[in-house]
């Protein structure tokens, strides 16, 4: 600690200014205080001493002291109010710096404020997106004939687009020349704020012309443009400019490079991308991941979180939040309980984006009872955390659940969205409350502002077919002023299917053909729609389709996670290493099974051949393989989750309720509608599907 001499208790003012000033630089809290103290002690107290005590104090962060000095200053002046609201500001106390600058203004000190001061009141405003007080300001600026100073107008500017009022950020912009690149960033950055990247791409061509060297600042920027209008090969022109220059690489630069390339789909370049950085670090990774995850690949983003944590690079919440979400992209249970048990470890368990993407984990790879405990177990929660949880309930056919979570959210005060209705009307559907439906979708959706969309209108047209009023589902198609895709059709399909109108039904199938002349699933359930009719004729005719228009049946492919392994079944594919242990116990399923009532359902089997074979094309379908291998190797009582790419079938849906009975299990099967939950011989769709 320094002192002062008490020889020069009686020095000259010069020098205790030097000494301030010295102080100041070093962050020399203790001689500081000394010289304050021997100000007063000699009364030596004036402003001139009294501001390079302000800027020490503010410096040092001790703004309580520095607001204490400036309330016992007996003189103050323009400086004394600019320091002091410089402190605040970079203290991250912009209001209290607003408070100091109307007090100047408005109040008793009623000083001219100059340029600086001018230039810290409009920091402050962009920092709390204070547009009125901006405004005010700026009206001052006017009054005082200010506005020429260049960084007056660049703190003009850069409140303006903070505040996203971008046509008065063009008025200043219009206005002016020569300015540098942090205005142009500013502007590039608040018109991609806004949404408005035509705009943006403007200011990029004036900064391209007028900007010679741009900052890591200006390549995000830009690199965001790229991003937000899908463009690239624009972004791969950018890339190629920081290579050129060799520009040293931020973190930032390095995650908006592999960004850009991921938002635009081009993982390849993402990749690659990522491995030529010179250094990777968790915001680099975290990138990276993100870019397989949001573009479907799911196994690379888990693969790089797993090089990640070889190359001792510790996890953040995001990154938690994106291998989580590749997890239930993968449907992978057993990979995400493996990660909520590290992100815990951790202590990233706690974050926001790591409750909702547990939530999303567990509810897409089957366990709803996961993700309630997920739900519960969250510190906060956003509206993500609620749609989240009320969309799992819906498709799980957990309605009441689903409804009660709704109302509970209403009473905690969080706004819905549209994405919640979708959720709330599901649930209606499942519970067959027409009223309730139309209720929500035409009062309470627009008495908060939301309109309706597709989805909404689609959710309606599932409520109708499940209650089965198929009538007036072709009248509210008809009605509903909104473009019908082929999922709304779909349903209605699927709800001829569910009631046996087949004759509708055809209708409909022709109609979606006509849409969409490759579509799948369609041909299948025309398909499977002449079968359980038995005509045959009809079967024949959709296959000699099929095969002039090149259409092939995706087959039945199931999957099931045991410990870290996927193991994968193919309906009628006897490849699997353990086929004959599985092949016994199907068997032994079915025999249990038909003690209790099973009945194979042989119209589910599209083959034109004897009952019997029928009978045994139906034991192997992939899900029974599936079912029948998670009985072997799962301990007993324990849960047996299997992911199907197709629509279950009637027989094999019979067959799960009867099964989990026999093994006294829950089973849960997610086909390519939605998951059942078979307990106790009862199933969480009701036998609606």
């Amino acid at each position: 600690m320094h002192t002062v001499p008490s020889s020069q208790a009686s020095a000259p003012r010069e020098s205790d200014l030097h000494i301030l000033k010295v102080s100041t630089e070093s962050k020399n809290l203790a001689l500081g205080n000394a010289v304050h103290a021997r100000l007063i002690k000699t009364s030596q107290f004036d402003v001139v001493p009294s501001n390079h005590l302000l800027g020490l104090y503010c410096k040092c962060d001790r703004l309580s002291a520095a607001r204490q000095l400036f309330d016992e200053m007996p003189e103050r002046n323009g400086v004394s109010c600019n320091l002091l609201m410089a402190g605040y500001l970079h203290g991250g106390f912009p209001t209290q710096a607003l408070s100091v600058f109307k007090l100047m203004s408005f109040g008793e000190l009623l000083f001219h404020p100059n340029e600086y001061v001018f230039t810290t009141a409009l920091a402050s405003c962009a920092d709390i997106s204070a547009l009125n007080e901006g405004r005010q300001c700026h009206a001052n600026v006017l009054k005082s004939g200010l506005v020429s100073h260049s960084y007056v107008r660049n703190a003009l500017l850069h409140m303006y687009t903070k505040c996203l009022d971008m046509e008065s950020a063009l008025g200043v912009f219009g206005g002016g020349s020569d300015f540098d690149l942090f205005v142009f960033n500013s502007m590039i950055n608040g018109f991609l704020d806004n949404g408005q990247q035509s705009e943006a791409k403007n200011i990029l061509s004036r900064m391209v012309k007028e900007i010679a060297q741009w900052d890591h600042v200006s390549y995000v920027s830009v690199l965001g443009l790229c991003t937000d209008s899908k463009d690239p090969k624009f972004g791969g022109q950018i890339h190629g400019q920081i290579l050129r220059r060799g520009m040293e690489y931020s973190d930032f630069v390095c995650s908006a490079i592999v960004d850009m390339y991921g938002k635009c789909s081009d993982v390849q370049n993402a990749v690659l991308a990522f491995h030529e950085l010179p250094g990777k670090n968790v915001v680099s990774w975290t990138a990276v991941m993100a870019s397989c995850t949001q573009n479907g690949h799911f196994e690379e983003s888990l693969k790089l979180f797993i090089q990640m944590a070889d190359d001792g690079v510790q996890a953040n919440g995001l990154t938690y939040a994106v291998a989580l979400n590749s997890c239930a992209g993968l449907s992978a249970l057993r990979s995400g309980d493996a990660l909520n048990g590290h992100a815990e470890k951790t202590g990233c368990k706690s974050y926001l984006s790591v409750g909702n993407a547990l939530i999303n984990m567990y509810s897409k790879s089957g366990s709803i009872d996961d993700a309630t405990k997920a739900f519960t177990s969250m510190l906060n929660r956003d509206i993500i955390s609620w749609n989240s949880i009320i969309n799992a309930y819906s498709n799980f056919g957990f309605a009441k659940e689903a409804l009660e979570t709704f109302h509970n959210m209403l009473a905690e005060e969080e706004t819905p969205t549209c994405v919640t209705f979708i959720g709330v009307l599901s649930a209606c559907a499942h519970l067959g409350l027409v009223d309730e439906g139309f209720y929500y979708l035409n009062h309470f959706m627009r008495e908060l502002g939301i309109e309706p969309g597709k989805e909404h209108y689609t959710c309606m047209v599932g409520l109708l077919c499940r209650a089965g009023r198929l009538d007036e589902v072709d009248r509210f198609m008809r009605d509903t002023r909104t473009e019908w895709d082929i999922v709304a059709w779909r349903t209605l399909l699927s709800a001829c299917q569910v009631h046996g109108n087949h004759g509708l039904g055809y209708k409909v199938a022709e109609h979606i053909l006509q849409l969409d002349p490759d579509d799948v699933g369609t041909y299948i359930s025309l398909s499977n729609m002449y079968s359980k009719a038995r005509r045959w004729d009809g079967v024949v005719k959709v296959r000699k389709l099929m095969r002039q228009r090149d259409i092939k049946k995706e087959p039945g492919v199931s999957w099931i996670q045991i410990g870290n392994e996927t193991h994968v079944f193919v309906s009628e594919d006897k490849k699997h290493p353990w086929m004959e242990q599985i092949t016994e116990k199907v068997a032994e399923l079915i025999t249990e099974i038909k003690l209790i009532g099973y009945v194979p359902n042989i119209a589910c089997a599209s083959h034109d051949v004897e009952d019997e074979q029928k009978e045994e094309y139906l034991r192997y379908h992939s899900e029974k393989l599936a079912i029948a291998f998670g009985v072997i190797r799962m301990p007993p009582g324990a849960a047996i989750y299997v992911m199907k790419n197709l629509r279950m079938c009637d027989d094999c849906h019979v067959a799960m309720k009867l099964i989990s009975i026999v093994t006294n299990r829950k089973l849960v099967v997610r086909d390519a509608n939605r998951f059942h939950c078979f307990e106790s011989g009862c199933c969480s769709c009701d036998d609606y599907w």
